[in-house]
């Protein structure tokens, strides 16, 4: 939060993402913390933290989910934190710390902010349904990129606010589809099982369910055949 409010410059990795020294520094107290309280278990981080897991559990890390955001002094960036365990993510935390705001969630328990329980909305209409697209110049490259245009129409709404906050935005009712093009599995790991105990629908464009497939569609279950039937992979 001091980076945050002050500024920072951020560099530019290998990738073409962003990183700044709010990014590094993040991620090495936490891989520290979660190091000293289950020395047993593994990690992954986007910024190079990583461990052999020697129990079958993992923490999976993403420091400052949204750096463009946080660089320019937006709101909407979050701590990501997932715990896979025999490689299912089993709890998860998103703390929107410029907003105050902490959504958790474990498996079988329910997804929580800041203490009170949220639930995805029951929309299964597109005529009352907020769409959430990101990173639409990742698009391109996909079968239904030309349609996307026609298929957005009926939608009530369309919004494009970044990965961490859309897919709590579906968590929290306050958005019923989240469409998210390239991903990495820091990126998905506590929002897959955030989204998924708020009610939600979690899959990949080609039908499967993994933080490792690349992208993810997150949405209420009465959007689902439609979320599915337009990203499908052939």
């Amino acid at each position: 939060m001091r980076y945050w409010s002050r500024g920072v410059i951020a560099e530019v990795k290998a990738d073409e993402s962003p990183v700044t020294v709010a990014d590094r520094e993040a991620e090495r107290v936490i891989a520290a913390i979660l190091s000293d309280a289950f020395p047993a278990d593994g990690l992954l981080g986007e910024e190079g933290a990583a461990r052999e897991s020697h129990n079958g559990r993992r923490w999976i890390i993403d420091p400052i989910d949204g750096t463009r955001d946080f660089v320019r002094g937006n709101p909407a960036w979050a701590v990501l934190i997932g715990l896979e365990e025999a490689g299912e993510v089993v709890a998860g935390v998103a703390n929107l710390a410029a907003t105050g705001e902490m959504v958790t969630a474990a498996r079988g328990s329910g997804a929580w902010l800041n203490g009170a329980r949220v639930h995805v909305s029951g929309v299964a209409d597109p005529a009352q349904a907020v769409l959430c697209v990101s990173q639409l110049n990742r698009l391109e490259g996909f079968a239904f990129a030309q349609r996307l245009m026609e298929w957005m129409k009926p939608f009530w709404a369309v919004r494009s606010m970044g990965g961490c906050l859309d897919a709590t935005m579906v968590a929290r009712g306050q958005a019923d589809l989240w469409i998210e093009p390239a991903a990495a599995p820091w990126d998905l790991a506590a929002l897959k099982i955030i989204v998924e105990e708020a009610g939600g629908r979690f899959f990949n464009f080609d039908g499967g369910a993994s933080i490792g497939g690349g992208n993810c569609v997150c949405c209420t279950p009465g959007l689902e055949a439609l979320a599915r039937a337009f990203v499908r992979v052939y």
